[in-house]
């Protein structure tokens, strides 16, 4: 049974929450602290997280970035009450999958958490992605260029391993969005463009084609 892990501190949250995903057919484990969230979060058996900026002894930022640094790809959505843009960009370049403000409907939760986990499913095998001289690994989240490593931030490893899980099809940056940065933003941000350019200029410009009206593609 596919088992998420709730890291809320607040009671009357968690429990909405774990009861509405039990009810879903999910087994929940509920912590109130950021180091259990940690502890847990490491264990094999969690196949996602829905994890609370505000959390005592850790806050989530900090659970965030020990998970990644220690190469976790666990799929992790984050939960603030929150509703700055800053903290948004924050948590998703940190290598957060989704974003969600409070309050929140339980029905989007329930489907971000269903999109996640159908894209771990699609992707969890593959944790090396190799593409002429360009060499991703999911699980370290490094890459490399004929050998040599290339310094990304989160949010441009995961937008270099969409180009690479899909080269040669054109994704727009509608998909973009959805997959990298999560359902929040307006379809009308530049944010794509803005890191297209990011990767263009550490792989080469030749790499990445746009493709007027549609998108980008990976040549």
């Amino acid at each position: 049974m596919t088992r998420i892990l709730i890291a809320e501190d607040e009671p009357r949250i968690s429990a909405f929450i774990a009861r509405g995903l039990e009810a879903a057919g999910y087994a929940t484990t509920v912590v109130e602290n950021g180091l259990d969230a940690l502890e847990l979060a490491m264990d094999q058996g969690v196949d996602l997280l829905l994890l609370d900026v505000g959390l005592p002894g850790m806050d989530g930022f900090e659970v965030l970035t020990q998970l990644r640094g220690q190469g976790s790809a666990l799929p992790i959505i984050m939960l603030t009450a929150r509703t700055g843009t800053r903290d948004t960009v924050d948590a998703l370049d940190g290598g957060a999958n989704d974003y969600m403000a409070k309050p929140f409907k339980f029905d989007e939760l329930l489907a971000r958490i269903r999109s996640r986990l159908r894209e771990r499913m699609t992707s969890g095998d593959l944790t090396t992605i190799v593409h002429g001289d360009i060499t991703l690994s999911v699980l370290t989240r490094r890459a490399e260029i004929g050998g040599r490593g290339v310094d990304l931030s989160a949010r441009e490893f995961s937008l270099a391993e969409q180009f690479l899980r899909h080269p040669g099809q054109v994704l727009s940056r509608e998909q973009l969005l959805s997959r990298v940065w999560g359902l929040d933003f307006d379809p009308g941000s530049n944010v794509v463009d803005v890191y297209v350019r990011y990767l263009r200029g550490k792989f080469g410009t030749e790499r990445i084609e746009t493709v007027r009206g549609a998108g980008y593609r990976w040549v």
